[in-house]
């Protein structure tokens, strides 16, 4: 198998790129890295060798290696036909790396793991602080590109960042009573077998399992 991708059960990074594999149905093998474990197994020599920046996921297909969600999904996109991520339209595509950008820029790196720990105390009124604020423009957003999904009536990579950033919301307490559009959109797609096989609970390192 050549594809693999070092993942981390409920990292939400990781959790895209799940999506979009699955949504290709591509195969591949799952490498899980703790981010809490022993320090953290991401700061291991082994592993950022391969990911300098210590973080999940990376992919690995055959002798070229890549990190960074953004990056990984364009990649399969391009190198692997079949499910389109990212619509060929120019303005189609323009909106769906819009709003991947939003959650992957604007949202998801101020409430991680690493600002979290930094954070320390209050940590969980900050997550919900910079979530809220970001779902707010988000939801302005889906106004005016949503059809059925984020963009349209076709799954894109935009969903792929939106499901694993709700899921972040509902941990962190945010009231998603204030964003129908993105929670209407976020039920739809988790009746999906791509949203289903990739959801943290299913992963090999999620607790249940690894139990």
């Amino acid at each position: 198998m050549s594809l693999k991708l070092y993942t981390y059960w409920r990292s939400s990074c990781s959790w895209r790129v799940r999506i979009c594999l699955a949504l290709k149905s591509l195969e591949y093998e799952s490498l899980p890295i703790h981010l809490v474990k022993n320090g953290g197994e991401q700061h291991m020599d082994n592993y950022t060798e391969l990911n300098p920046i210590a973080q999940v996921p990376t992919l690995v297909d055959g002798n070229f290696q890549l990190t960074q969600s953004m990056a990984i999904m364009e990649y399969l996109d391009e190198k692997y036909p079949g499910f389109e991520l990212f619509p060929k339209e120019i303005e189609s595509k323009a909106h769906v790396r819009q709003v991947c950008e939003i959650i992957n820029s604007g949202i998801q790196p101020i409430q991680n793991l690493n600002v979290l720990q930094k954070v320390g105390e209050g940590k969980a009124a900050w997550a919900k602080h910079f979530i809220a604020r970001g779902f707010d423009a988000l939801e302005k957003i889906l106004v005016k590109t949503a059809g059925k999904y984020s963009v349209g009536d076709d799954i894109t990579a935009a969903d792929a960042c939106l499901v694993p950033q709700v899921m972040n919301a509902v941990r962190f307490d945010v009231d998603m009573v204030n964003y129908p559009i993105i929670s209407r959109i976020n039920t739809s797609l988790l009746e999906h077998e791509a949203f289903k096989v990739s959801d943290p609970e299913n992963q090999v390192d999620a607790p249940a399992k690894a139990q």
